[in-house]
């Protein structure tokens, strides 16, 4: 396909779409918007959705594509928790711009115990190098699909956390499936938040000023979290900030036909696919509210909350329900899309600038809950 004829036939989408909205519009029933329908002529010509990608994004998942990451559904755990991630890709752009790599010293980091469900598991503290006095402490849990990853995977969020809110940062390495089935993360995942609530002291934290902060999987387990601190009358914590949330169990969303296809990366259906089916022991699990939250979970009485979502992600769709379930229950939300960024794109503020205005929003609303703007 040329060139001249790629642009007409984008162009000729485009007014082929113009002209049935504004149909619909005349209707009042129209469905999708003109981003909407200017995006899906693009994805029907181009075949991919990252062919909106900001420039900055796609260098981050071409360096990850150029490790050659084998299809995580052809996999057995063990060997798909070996394959190079966002965060590797990121860190080759670091890299590609002669930046640093190594942990910044201005954070300092290690691995305690804390109470699991069954037994003890390792978490990480992050917290200012210079830090003083008791400090906001923030319960964070990392993605990977309640699979793959690990608190090393996504440090870049929780040093920056700590870095910029000024916060004693507790990272949980929770039971991972299939090893692990649901809800064994969940059951560790509330344990662990115990155990913070009651020693935050221990490491420097303040025990009134706790917030959740969680990446897909991990976005999941904090909205959990947060609903088990309201049924089990635990410390409530004073803010939320959900990012790109594992929030619901159906893989036919808008978003999921915008990113089926198992050349996107770094997610795509398959591999959400391949997640659940590791995570559950049957399929009634995908009924569970914990796992199904848009569907079936209770949400009323939550704290004040951040949602934030990404345009190229499957799980894009299930984040703005989320949003919307959390409004009508009542929950105060500050909901923050960001095009032209993929799945995992939190974090890597360093090198996507959409990634440093998501962080931005997160360390204003986190500091405004703890008073320590």
């Amino acid at each position: 396909m040329t060139r001249a004829f790629l642009r007409l036939s984008v162009a000729s989408l485009l007014l082929v779409s113009g002209s049935a909205l504004a149909q619909e519009t005349q209707q009042n029933n129209a469905k999708e918007t003109v981003t909407d329908k200017v995006q899906n002529a693009v994805r029907s010509v181009t075949g991919n959705p990252l062919a909106e990608a900001d420039a900055d994004m796609k260098h981050v998942v071409d360096a990850q594509v150029a490790m050659d990451p084998k299809p995580l559904p052809d996999l057995q755990a063990a060997e798909a928790r070996q394959q190079p991630t966002a965060a590797d890709g990121a860190m080759q752009v670091l890299r590609e711009q002669g930046k640093s790599t190594l942990p910044d010293p201005a954070v300092m980091s290690k691995n305690i115990l804390v109470d699991g469900a069954k037994e003890k598991i390792v978490a990480t503290v992050f917290k200012p190098a210079k830090a003083s006095g008791n400090l906001p402490v923030i319960v964070y849990f990392h993605g990977g699909g309640f699979v793959i990853a690990n608190n090393a995977t996504y440090a870049a969020s929780s040093e920056m956390l700590a870095k910029e809110v000024n916060a004693v940062v507790v990272s949980v390495e929770y039971s991972k499936a299939p090893e692990h089935k649901f809800p064994a993360a969940h059951d560790d995942a509330v344990a662990a938040y115990k155990w913070v609530a009651q020693h935050a002291n221990e490491i420097g934290g303040d025990p009134q000023k706790i917030a959740l902060v969680g990446e897909s999987a991990g976005g999941n387990l904090a909205t959990n979290v947060a609903i088990a601190a309201r049924d089990q009358n635990l410390t409530k914590p004073v803010y939320q900030v959900i990012v790109y949330p594992m929030a619901g169990t159906d893989l036919d969303t808008q978003s999921y036909k915008m990113a089926d296809s198992a050349k996107v990366a770094p997610l795509n259906k398959p591999m959400m696919a391949w997640f659940y089916q590791n995570l559950t022991n049957s399929p009634a699990d995908m009924q569970d509210p914990r796992l199904d939250i848009v569907g079936k979970a209770d949400l009323k009485g939550l704290s004040p909350t951040t949602v934030i979502t990404a345009q190229i992600d499957p799980l894009q769709s299930e984040g703005l329900a989320l949003t919307d379930k959390l409004k009508q229950a009542g929950v105060q939300v500050d909901a923050q899309n960001y095009d032209g960024v993929t799945h995992e794109f939190f974090g890597m503020g360093k090198v996507v600038a959409k990634a440093k205005q998501a962080e931005d929003v997160a360390i204003k609303n986190l500091k405004a809950a703890f008073g320590t703007n």
